[in-house]
């Protein structure tokens, strides 16, 4: 008897060594769900992944002005993210600056970690 049960691919973009990352690896697993660890720090992120992200999500959020890489860039670096473009440009070169976690299928479904929000979008 063929198993119907469709198991969806997500992926989970974030650096190992981020607390909201490390709550939603712990989360994910405890609830078995399956998804691939995308690492900012050993894969880099694409020019083409974030604008692929950023006609679904506006841009505010996904860069995270709170962050501290965002805090120590140089105020001409902050000032040159006028438009996507700047902002992508800054994002590629400096990963960290990107909320985290996102999580895809084939579309964004997260961004950040949200426990009531992660229960209706998995469970």
């Amino acid at each position: 008897k063929p198993n119907h049960k469709i198991t969806m691919k997500y992926t989970l973009y974030g650096i190992p060594n981020c607390d909201t990352v490390v709550k939603t690896i712990k989360w994910l697993k405890s609830n078995n769900i399956e998804f691939r660890f995308h690492n900012y720090k050993t894969d880099g992120i694409s020019k083409e992944k974030i604008e692929e992200w950023l006609k679904q999500v506006p841009l505010e959020k996904i860069l995270n002005k709170a962050s501290t890489t965002w805090k120590d860039l140089s105020d001409e670096q902050k000032s040159s993210v006028a438009d996507n473009e700047s902002a992508i440009n800054i994002m590629v070169n400096h990963t960290s600056v990107i909320k985290r976690p996102i999580i895809e299928t084939d579309k964004i479904i997260a961004v950040g970690f949200k426990e009531v929000e992660y229960e209706k979008i998995f469970i």
